[in-house]
Order: C-alpha cells, then structure tokens, then sequence
C-alpha cells in the first residue's frame, strides 16, 4: 500500500503513481510535461504548486487519496 497523499508530499512521488499526472492534469497543473519542471519534480511538494498556481488542495488531495483507495482494492 502506498502511502497517503498530503500536502508535503513532491510531486516526483505524485507522478510516479499510476493515475498521477492524469490527475494532476485535471486539475489543471501546468508544466507538467516541460523539462524545467522535470527538474524541479524532486523538490517542489503539492501544497506550494497547489498555493502558486491557485488550485482547489483539498479536492486534490482528494482525488489523489481516492484514487489509490480504488487501486488497492483491485
């Protein structure tokens, strides 16, 4: 089981789950597929990006966490 998502957790942890990046591009993360960001993917934790760029942390958090519920069900 992986752990929970919270709002320290980096994004190059985020997107080495499954369904992470499609997530992510959901929510509308911009840069997600530009190499400077691929860069910054090992430092940059989810509640920062999610503060910057204007995104609703609780819905997704919420989709992250739901999302690995449905996956370990299976």
């Amino acid at each position: 089981m992986t752990d929970l998502v919270t709002e320290e957790t980096i994004l190059g942890d985020i997107m080495k789950r499954p369904n992470g990046a499609k997530i992510l591009g959901r929510h509308k993360l911009p840069c997600l597929n530009c190499p400077m960001a691929a860069l910054e993917m090992g430092v940059l934790k989810l509640g920062d990006v999610a503060r910057l760029y204007g995104l609703d942390l609780k819905k997704l958090l919420e989709e992250l966490n739901q999302e690995e519920e449905t996956d370990t069900e299976h």
